[in-house]
């Protein structure tokens, strides 16, 4: 596992033409059985429209879900820019972070999830994911939890990672209100959903770090 740090102070076309039309030949004793359109069997055609029509109802819910998740991000969006413009989060771009977590000893609490703390963490810093990998893939869950909270598949790629309902418990188990918790995930998204959910929660003393620890390797 490498370990991260902030900065440090120091077709064919075919033509009908080539084609000669020849008439069949209809022989005495050949009659027509099916006398009208209605009295045709329900054959493959039938199975054919049966599948256009339901393929056509399922592009239209997943178009109103992509809606929906698009109103849901802007509405998270303009929560998110007031916590900042109102000064109840406090951003840093990630020198700065570094340099807050040196001299001032806040501590760095990191929310990416478990796909992405295995390739790599940051030293001194506390892992409590507010986005996990669910444990159960069958296609029932699956839409509960991504219809329940569909943050975690909005910026991640991942439509499988769901919201960790013990992500609160697990911070006030460790840190109270008062403390000066610098939250990173890794561009950034997910931390300032979880300063949303902390501040909800009571904590005051938020820092939130802009651009994420892939900022921080850039620098």
């Amino acid at each position: 596992m490498e370990a991260l740090g902030f900065p440090s102070l120091n077709a064919h076309t075919i033509s009908c033409s080539s084609f000669q039309k020849r008439t069949p030949t209809k022989l005495p004793y050949e009659t027509n059985h099916f006398s009208s359109s209605s009295s045709k069997p329900k054959g493959p055609s039938y199975r054919t429209h049966h599948f256009r029509r339901s393929a056509t109802r399922m592009q239209a819910d997943n178009e109103d879900f992509e809606l929906k998740q698009m109103r849901d991000m802007a509405a998270a969006k303009k929560r998110w820019d007031a916590l900042i413009r109102d000064g109840k989060v406090k951003p840093l771009t990630p020198r700065e972070a570094g340099y807050a977590i040196q001299l001032s000893n806040k501590t760095l609490l990191d929310v990416r999830p478990s796909t992405e703390h295995k390739k790599a963490w940051v030293k001194g810093s506390t892992w409590i994911p507010i986005f996990d990998v669910g444990d159960e893939f069958d296609a029932g869950t699956l839409s509960r939890k991504i219809m329940g909270f569909t943050m975690g598949g909005w910026w991640s790629g991942v439509p499988t990672l769901a919201y960790n309902n013990q992500f609160l418990s697990k911070v006030d188990e460790k840190f109270p209100k008062d403390t000066d918790l610098i939250v990173a995930c890794q561009r950034g998204l997910r931390s300032i959903a979880a300063c949303e959910v902390l501040y909800n929660a009571g904590y005051r003393n938020l820092f939130w770090v802009q651009g994420g620890l892939e900022a921080a390797e850039e620098e």
